[in-house]
């Protein structure tokens, strides 16, 4: 037996969306880096598009670091680069269409005999129809949050504003009446914040919004979970942190970021660079980097949200 049969064997899966594949991708590196080894699974959507967007030297991983897909219901006639994605449109095609894919590609995954079995299912929080297939397999599965704690902690309550009469909203001018500067002083760990603090899923004057819903019950689901970690740090988010322990009690918790700093300390090597510098998955074909560059321009320390 190779010695790769004998890693830890992870499999990540990130919701289809730029801001949840990129700390996804950090965090499977550093997986990666420690000894894991790792399978990252896209769904087909975005993997075409991935493709598209950045050729096949993006999936240019290492032997036991490959990228999988699974099929999620979208047409592939909305893979132009130029289209914003339409999230409630991803949201519902993955909670909807991903789950029986997902299922025969781990089976498949685990019936390959140079392939390590599966141990652990690492997904994003919005990726909870994984937890079915983890129960099913008898592994622990860990979902990765990648929006700030606070943010967690207002989709943990979403149902307590519907309960409150807070949301939906009873008018589409109560997004410009004075009325999301009403108070939300009942959040531990969260004091001074207001309706239009919260994520703007709550903007909706349907009930049935798919947004609205698909939030809650993803933040729901993660109850079932078998730890929950977060790309932040106690210093940043002390007291809302140490809110949610407290909420989920039997629920391990852990920030484990920054993570690009830990992943700029691992690039340090050369080795390093070259092994993982080359795994990117931007879905755009081109960035504008503007923004950078003009925030480069400025004096350190002379720029302010």
């Amino acid at each position: 037996m190779s010695e790769t049969n004998h890693k830890p064997h992870v499999v990540c899966v990130p919701f289809p969306g730029q801001g949840h594949v990129t700390p996804m991708l950090k965090l499977a590196k550093l997986l990666h880096h420690k000894g894991f080894y790792v399978t990252f699974i896209n769904t087909h959507f975005i993997h075409q598009r991935l493709l598209k967007s950045r050729g096949l030297d993006s999936l240019n991983s290492p032997p036991d670091f490959p990228f999988e897909s699974i099929p999620d219901g979208l047409p592939l006639s909305s893979l132009d680069l130029t289209n914003q994605l339409d999230i409630p449109a991803l949201c519902d095609s993955t909670r909807k269409n991903c789950v029986t894919p997902f299922r025969d590609l781990i089976a498949t995954l685990n019936n390959t005999a140079s392939i390590p079995p599966v141990s652990c299912i690492l997904s994003d929080g919005v990726m909870s129809f994984t937890l079915q297939v983890g129960k099913e397999i008898g592994v622990p599965e860990v979902l990765f949050w990648t929006p700030s704690v606070c943010g967690f902690m207002t989709y943990l309550h979403y149902e307590l504003l519907i309960q409150r009469g807070l949301v939906p909203l009873k008018d589409e001018r109560d997004c410009f009446n004075g009325y999301l500067e009403t108070p939300i002083d009942w959040k531990q760990g969260m004091n001074h914040i207001q309706l239009k603090d919260l994520p703007s899923f709550i903007r909706t004057t349907d009930l049935e919004d798919i947004m609205l819903s698909f939030s809650i019950g993803e933040a729901q689901r993660s109850y079932e979970a078998s730890a929950i970690i977060f790309n932040s740090f106690d210093a940043l988010e002390f007291e809302v942190l140490s809110a949610i322990k407290s909420e989920l009690k039997l629920h391990p918790i852990y920030a484990i970021g920054p993570l690009q700093l830990l992943i700029n300390h691992v690039m340090i090597s050369e080795e390093n660079i070259t092994r993982y510098k080359s795994i990117g998955l931007s879905l755009w074909e081109v960035e504008d980097l503007k923004c950078l560059n003009w925030l480069d321009s400025k004096p350190p320390n002379s720029v302010s949200r």
